[in-house]
């Protein structure tokens, strides 16, 4: 979020903002190879609910509003970008 210089220099909170937080494996879809993308490097579905719901509580200790998604569900979402802004957080920085 822009600070008063137009920096992207503000956190979710500075902000006043809201997170709208929903799991979406197909993300780590590899198409590197065949026809259609390949899933295996995804996390398996309890661990990745526990870690969905880990970062979920993290953030509203920190204060910040969440809404959640329903874990392995299909769902429309709705939302308005002001940006467009997209952040991709990898721990191992593999990409």
């Amino acid at each position: 979020f822009e600070d008063e210089a137009g920096k992207m220099n503000r956190s979710v909170l500075d902000a006043g903002g809201e997170l709208l937080v929903v799991s979406q494996f197909t993300l780590l879809g590899d198409v590197r190879k065949g026809r259609r993308p390949s899933f295996t490097d995804a996390m398996e579905p309890v661990r990745a609910n526990e870690l969905y719901k880990s970062f979920c509580e993290a953030c509203r200790r920190l204060g910040v509003k969440v809404g959640e998604g329903v874990f392995r569900a299909e769902m429309k979402v709705a939302l308005v970008n002001d940006g467009p802004v997209t952040l991709l957080l990898d721990s191992k920085r593999l990409f």
